[in-house]
């Protein structure tokens, strides 16, 4: 039988001062240790008591540089494997490991340091890594400034005292994430301004690095052109005349096929998330299509892989997989569910529902995903069932009150909402949420249109139900619920009538994608901001196709595969 050390013995004997055979000395405090124990945890002490200029005689060592507190804290972890990591003690404590090279302190301090990570303070740890040998908490730093950089920009005081270098660094990356050029300059100048003598002539540097291609003519003409550091600085001039030059006669925003050229100052950034529309039906067949929507190119991505074809389904997106549940081919029904890794792209087999689910609604709560309603070939179903990643099993939840099949779902205040749908004889107005802290599902305000093969989904703290079919018309109308008021509002109509499309919000706007419009599928793509309270048009898919699910994938390591491409 495999014998182990009993460090709970061992702490107790330490202690109690029983078998100690070292005395560390710091600042006049001793600690009471035993040797192997700290060899064990360190190789200081390894190198302290067994280097050649040891007699082997000494039992006491005095270790200058350092405080009694973080002596304890060394001695409590080699004798627990523990330890207390603070907002308060978390610099001292990595910078204490780092000189015993005690890499379980080490690693529990950057790990305490990702979970802190804000844009108040990411500049510093950014900077704090400099110091100290943390490669993977540096890398996660520099990306948390990147995908949240005009949040830093504009509240972090640590983003004035940036170097000239680290500025560049930045803004000149690919990966920044901005929704606006325009933020870029805004938020150079605020760098700037923080010491204007010194920075001024920074800008010839610094405007460069920047996408004014990407800027808007208005914005380029007032406020880049116009303003005094960009007019006063001779090397900035030709820039600027380059960029109107090419402009001439065009205005607004650049045309989206500029996604490929080389040009530095054109080149969009790449995105930090996308949106993936998988499967549906094309033509008279089920298709196993998936597309990647590249929201800064403006851009569609094939990046189909090789999967058989569904319809009907529902997707989501949890701890790392895209799950494909439910759903039908030509020829059957589903009970089964695909997930696929976008990282290493490839299609696993997890455990089938409980029921074949066609027309199926899926979300999901608390990581855990919620399978409602559909059809099985014979009827409209009411059953619904949750799925634990955890345990890869499946278990049925309460019923809901009415059959529904071609219905939606979303989740809000840790609730699961579903709405509309069709119940074998009628298109639905009706719409309910379910509870799992009551177990139990809860009927709402009726939306004011019957609405099967709607699309539904969570935007701006409320629920939006989209388009859809009422028995008679394909839909173009949209509602807003107010859970805290239980009642619906009227939105703006889409452009486009459609349903059994896909949706999904990405980039803080609402998208919509295919779907079928009364006379054919369609590739139509559009989407919905809140702050303009307007749709507007995106690039068309490259399939068209109805009864597809769509479902958005944050901060990928290899989002170059499912970006457009950018020339260098």
């Amino acid at each position: 039988m495999e014998q182990t050390i009993n460090f709970t013995v061992l702490n107790g004997l330490r202690q109690a001062g029983k078998f100690c055979d070292v005395v560390i000395v710091v600042n006049g405090v001793e600690f009471n240790a035993h040797k192997v124990v700290l060899c064990a945890c360190s190789p200081y002490f390894r190198s302290l008591f067994t280097g050649s200029w040891n007699t082997g005689q000494r039992e006491t060592y005095s270790i200058p540089g350092m405080s009694p507190e973080m002596m304890n804290v060394i001695v409590d972890y080699a004798y627990t494997n523990t330890v207390p990591v603070t907002k308060d003690n978390v610099e001292s404590l990595l910078s204490t490991a780092d000189q015993f090279c005690i890499e379980g302190i080490v690693q529990a301090c950057v790990d305490f340091l990702e979970t802190q990570l804000c844009p108040q303070n990411c500049i510093g740890i950014w900077k704090f890594t400099e110091t100290y040998f943390c490669p993977q908490l540096r890398q996660r730093a520099y990306h948390f400034i990147l995908h949240h950089f005009e949040e830093v920009g504009r509240h972090s005081e640590e983003f004035l005292d940036l170097s000239l270098a680290q500025l560049c660094d930045i803004i000149e990356q690919d990966q920044l994430n901005v929704r606006q050029e325009d933020v870029v300059f805004v938020l150079v100048l605020r760098w700037i301004a923080h010491l204007p003598s010194e920075r001024k002539s920074y800008i010839s540097i610094l405007l460069p690095k920047m996408r004014l291609g990407l800027m808007t003519t208005e914005f380029i003409v007032n406020h880049v052109k116009r303003n005094s550091l960009v007019k006063d600085d001779n090397e900035c001039k030709p820039l600027i005349l380059q960029i109107m030059k090419e402009r001439s006669g065009f205005h607004g925003v650049k045309s989206s096929t500029n996604y490929k050229l080389g040009n530095a100052l054109k080149r969009p950034r790449l995105p930090h998330t996308v949106l993936l529309a998988i499967g549906g039906w094309s033509g008279s067949s089920p298709t196993n299509a998936m597309e990647s929507y590249d929201m800064r190119a403006n851009h569609w991505m094939n990046v189909t892989q090789n999967e058989n074809p569904r319809a009907y389904h529902g997707t989501v997106y949890l701890n790392g997989f895209i799950y494909c549940i439910g759903g039908r081919d030509s020829m059957e029904y589903f009970s089964s569910v695909r997930k696929f890794n976008p990282v290493a792209l490839t299609w696993h087999e997890a455990a089938p529902m409980h029921c074949c689910r066609c027309f199926v609604s899926v979300t999901v709560l608390d990581d855990h995903i919620y399978a409602m309603g559909g059809f099985d070939g014979y009827v409209r179903l009411s059953s619904a069932e949750r799925y634990m990643p955890e345990t890869n099993q499946w278990s049925f939840i309460p019923p809901m009150h009415e059959q529904r099949s071609d219905a939606s779902a979303t989740t809000l205040h840790g609730k699961v909402y579903i709405c509309g749908g069709f119940n074998g004889e009628d298109c639905l107005f009706t719409a309910e949420y379910y509870s799992p802290q009551t177990n139990q599902w809860t009927m709402i305000t009726p939306m004011s249109s019957r609405r099967s093969g709607v699309g539904v989904t969570v935007y701006g703290g409320e629920v939006f139900v989209v388009g859809g079919f009422d028995g008679v018309n394909r839909l173009r109308s949209v509602d807003a619920y107010d859970p805290l008021t239980n009642a619906w509002r009227t939105l703006p109509d889409m452009i486009t009538a459609r349903s059994n499309f896909g949706i999904d919000v990405l980039d803080n706007r609402l998208f919509v994608v295919g779907g079928f419009n009364g006379f054919t599928t369609t590739y139509y793509a559009e989407c919905y901001d809140e702050t303009s309270d307007e749709w507007t048009t995106i690039h068309n898919m490259g399939f068209f196709r109805s009864a597809l699910s769509c479902c958005v994938v944050p901060h990928l390591p290899n989002i170059d595969y499912y970006a457009a491409p950018r020339a260098p």
